[in-house]
């Protein structure tokens, strides 16, 4: 089968989805990834076959421009920004442009970001089989849990169920731009849409999250095509990274990184340096991205390495914490590691991963608005000094050793392919999403 991948152009989306794709390639299908054209590096790096789309409307150098102006910006923020200022351009831009490209291309079924936001009616109109893919912690419309978006404790007391479904509201706003473009391409091509439904046009087939079962909340009622898998990871397929590792001198390491996108913030690189150098029996590997200089930064203590980019999966196998953003692929990359963690949640999906990360005791968390060093220092401490946040995190590690994220989601990506071709059927049935 000649399968089409598309994903937001981001490196925390991109990295799970070559790899989903790499791995449904070795099992003997074809595999073409459609994406912007700064996309290309990454994708070929993963040895894929890539075609450019949407050429004109986002040429080299789009991404960086257009998604830079997130790195400083934290909480809702982010996420409306986001919602309000790029998914709408490029949902327009992809509508326009994917259907002659899955023509050129022949591809006979999709595999779609879910955050790539109504993108899926192009595979509705087109008849085609498609599944979606969470490579974020998935979204919870139930409302038995706290949206992601929130960093709220899990609880069951009707006020607090109360307040989860109050959250959920922000889901119209998070449709709202998009939503008339959206609309009007069904309205061009003859479509029926209930937009009142938010899970309307939610894939029918398979709905996969990276996330692992054991790391989420419990939720009791789940649509029947949504699936957990596990971590979107092989250790391959990506851009090789160097790293100075003459400079580590033995002591035991904290690996720090803020990810690739909210990670502009420069205080909160201050303050992780003024907080390890309080620890001068550790020694610190800091990634700051690309949206910062070394520079830009104050003063770096002696126990301290700062780079830009980092090898992280490798410098996880030597860390005993991990400091980080609380970024899905950071948070299990961590746990696959067995590394106990201490999270400042910045936007998007953080919240919600950084109370998971409590939740399970692999590591404690500070919101950003009460983050100083003094109070990073102490939670450091506190997880160094409690043997129970690396035990649970080793637990996790036994875990997703035996999840076989890769193979999971495409065994079921192959399932609900065969089952499309057995019993074709348009994907406009009612969804509980």
């Amino acid at each position: 089968m000649k399968i089409a991948f598309l994903s937001l152009p981001l490196t925390g989306h991109l990295n799970p989805m070559t790899a989903l794709a790499r791995r449904l390639q070795s099992r003997g299908h074809e595999v073409v990834f459609i994406g912007l054209l700064d996309m290309g590096p990454v994708v070929r790096a993963a040895d894929l076959e890539f075609v450019p789309f949407c050429e004109n409307e986002f040429p080299p150098g789009s991404v960086a421009k257009d998604w830079g102006a997130v790195a400083t910006m934290h909480g809702l923020d982010v996420v409306l920004y986001t919602i309000r200022e790029l998914a709408p351009p490029l949902l327009k831009a992809s509508l326009e442009n994917l259907p002659a490209k899955i023509a050129e291309t022949g591809v006979e079924a999709l595999v779609m970001d879910s955050v790539y936001r109504f993108l899926e009616i192009v595979p509705i109109h087109l008849r085609l089989p498609y599944v979606q893919i969470w490579n974020i912690l998935h979204f919870d419309f139930s409302g038995s849990t706290p949206l992601t978006l929130y960093g709220w404790p899990h609880e069951t007391s009707p006020e607090a169920l109360a307040r989860n479904l109050e959250g959920l509201q922000i889901l119209s706003e998070v449709q709202g731009n998009s939503r008339p473009i959206a609309q009007s391409y069904a309205e061009r091509n003859g479509l029926e849409i209930d937009w009142s439904n938010p899970a309307a046009t939610v894939s029918k087939l398979a709905v996969i999250t990276q996330t692992p079962k054991e790391f989420d909340f419990p939720i009791p009622h789940l649509p029947p095509q949504f699936h957990y898998a596990g971590p979107f990871y092989d250790h391959e397929g990506r851009e090789p990274i160097p790293f100075p590792w003459e400079k580590l001198n033995g002591k035991p390491l904290i690996y720090a990184s803020l990810g690739t996108l909210v990670n502009g913030l420069s205080a909160v690189y201050d303050t992780i340096l003024e907080a390890v150098g309080e620890f001068p029996d550790m020694q610190l590997v800091l990634s700051i991205g690309m949206n910062l200089d070394p520079e830009d930064l104050g003063t770096t203590p002696a126990n301290a390495i700062v780079v830009r980019r980092a090898p992280q999966v490798e410098l996880l196998k030597h860390a005993e914490l991990c400091i980080t953003h609380a970024g899905i692929n950071t948070t299990l990359e961590s746990l696959a590691e067995g590394v106990p963690m201490v999270a400042i949640p910045i936007g998007y999906d953080q919240p919600g991963i950084a109370s998971r990360i409590v939740y399970h005791g692999v590591g404690e968390f500070v919101e950003l608005g009460k983050l100083t060093a003094r109070s990073l220092a102490e939670l450091i401490a506190k997880v160094r000094s409690n043997p129970s946040y690396r035990d649970n995190a080793h637990r996790f590690r036994k875990i997703l050793k035996q999840t076989r994220g890769l193979d999971v989601a495409a065994e079921i990506v192959e399932r609900a392919f065969q089952v499309s071709q057995e019993r074709p059927a348009p994907q406009l049935a009612e969804s509980r999403g």
